[in-house]
């Protein structure tokens, strides 16, 4: 294959077009190529209102690759290079069988590769499938009916089954396209496999993970739903068994911890286990709202093609007193909603449908802390910080989601209506003052922040632009610490994902339960595909 960079073409091309512009680079007859697959997509709208789309291109020919490459002299060319991962290859199962906790993205790829290498894992996920999570989600949004084992955080598919479904990653790793093949195996568009800033839509997300158990269970392993684990049994420092809430006693020699980053119970059980952990860096802040065509007409300029995507971006700046202040989980078109996981506590989040078609734009506005701003110090004093800022969100909203104009959280004075910009919300909203949430010191740090936003985005910092709060569950506030063969110090158990520290959203985490399925099976049997990398 014959990989082309650089394919500049308007927004409203078609696929004849693309053909014929990789041809012409490789001064052939558009028939002479046999097959092109998309490599990459992205937006170019350095010179807006003329914004191209940008195509990396892997193209098979007819005739020698190199005679043809050496007949174009394109720069732009080269002979496609070759990078794939391949999962362990399969083996009889084991005696003891390993346990996957938690069915997010790292537990669900972690058990899809164990069961893929023959080891008929067996998953434990507190909350419950999907379809009844979308049920009781949808009823929570609706009438304020909170159900503590299903909801935004806990259930198949993790957080990320309700949100935008992004899957772009800084990362760049052969495992990453191998997670997307599965995920459009599993219902997802094929554009996620080129996209630069890929994303699935959360009514899509519902299938996918759908499908990807089915495929689990197809391969031997069991998934069970409403089940929590709730105390672990060990001899010495190995892992001996896992206990559930119901009191029933499951024998685990291997586990993969992969609990998501509001576990929080579960975070207080490790504590009391000595496993050991430490309190890390995360970030709080606020939800804000703005009209999509601002945002569009922001990076397109007027008048753009209606063909491109919904507009996306990612903003930084520092305060006056040096923290980080940035954009985070942006939503295109989509929706605030209620998020919340605990009784009296109230977090936000942001979600999209895959049409991300929405009259809104939402996204994280967050501000860096760090173990010295927690009120509570030790292991847990970023999770105590985290339930304080959602018991004040939860009390201003009186148990719905607290929203404020920003001219007023600027003036520190509640809002009683919206102005220009209707709120987008999943979840019962009430207008009040969202800045008292917040210590001063993080509520001046976003006031900063959005005001600097607002110079590189006309109208970032209107004072009708929406904020609601809190928006508290970025990262996980503990990391779970582990060794060079990725087990914790109770040996066995095998922390991964975003709950224990070592990932950053969907893609990620669903990386990290890759490699932990990777060094678990190699503790089961030879692990003899040197193609992993």
């Amino acid at each position: 294959m014959i990989r082309i960079r650089d394919i500049a073409l308007p927004p409203a091309h078609s696929a004849e077009q693309l053909q014929y512009e990789a041809a012409q680079l490789l001064r052939l007859s558009p028939s002479r190529i046999r097959k092109l697959t998309i490599v990459r997509r992205s937006v170019d709208a350095r010179k807006k209102p003329d914004v191209k789309m940008i195509y990396t291109v892997d193209v098979m020919v007819e005739g020698s690759e190199n005679k043809v490459l050496k007949q174009a002299g394109c720069k732009r060319a080269a002979i496609a290079p070759v990078s794939s991962y391949h999962p362990p290859k399969p083996r009889a199962a084991a005696e003891s069988r390993p346990v996957v906790v938690g069915f997010g993205p790292a537990g669900m790829f972690a058990a899809l590769v164990l069961a893929l290498a023959g080891q008929k894992p067996l998953v434990l996920e507190r909350g419950e499938d999907a379809q009844a999570r979308h049920e009781a989600v949808e009823k929570f949004w609706s009438d304020g009916s909170f159900d503590r084992r299903s909801n935004v955080q806990f259930g198949e598919g993790g957080a990320g089954t309700f949100s935008d479904g992004k899957l772009n990653t800084g990362v760049n790793n052969p495992r990453i396209h191998w997670i997307l093949e599965q995920m459009v195996a599993a219902g997802a568009g094929e554009d996620i496999l080129y996209d630069a800033k890929p994303h699935v839509g959360t009514d899509v997300l519902l299938t996918v993970v759908q499908n990807i158990r089915k495929r689990i269970i197809s391969l031997g392993g069991e998934v069970r739903f409403s089940t929590q684990v709730t105390d672990l049994e060990q001899e010495g420092d190995r892992l001996t068994a896992l206990v559930t809430e119901s009191g029933e006693k499951i024998p685990c020699t291997h586990a993969v911890l992969a609990i998501g980053h509001s576990a929080r119970d579960t975070f207080g059980l490790l504590n009391l286990s000595d496993i050991k952990m430490e309190p890390k860096p995360f970030a709080v802040g606020v939800r804000v709202e703005h009209p999509q065509d601002m945002i569009d007409e922001s990076q397109y300029g007027k008048n753009a093609p209606e063909s491109l995507p919904a507009a996306a971006y990612k903003l930084t700046a520092k305060a006056k007193d040096g923290r980080g202040v940035y954009t985070f989980c942006m939503c295109p078109g989509g929706y605030v909603v209620n998020a919340s996981s605990e009784e009296n506590r109230l977090a936000v989040n942001g979600m999209s449908y895959s049409g991300r078609n929405g009259k809104n734009a939402n996204s994280a506005v967050i501000v860096t802390v760090s173990p010295e701003d927690f009120p509570e110090k030790g292991i847990l004093g970023g999770l105590a910080f985290q339930r304080q800022l959602e018991e004040a969100a939860f009390a201003e909203g009186q148990g719905k989601i607290p929203v404020q104009l920003f001219g007023d959280f600027k003036k520190n004075v509640p809002s009683s209506s919206a102005d220009a910009i209707a709120p987008q919300m999943k979840g019962a909203y009430s207008w009040g003052n969202v800045r008292s949430i917040f210590p001063e010191f993080i509520a001046r740090c976003l006031e900063e922040g959005i005001t600097e936003f607002g110079k590189k985005i006309p109208g970032y910092d209107r004072d009708d632009a929406v904020l609601s709060g809190v928006e508290s569950r970025t990262s996980s506030p503990v990391r779970i610490l582990r060794d060079e063969t990725l087990q914790s110090s109770v040996k066995g158990l095998y922390p991964c994902g975003e709950g224990a520290g070592y990932a950053g959203g969907i893609t990620s985490a669903a990386m990290d339960g890759l490699k932990v399925a990777e060094a678990v099976s190699q503790k089961y049997m030879a692990f003899d595909n040197p193609k992993n990398v």
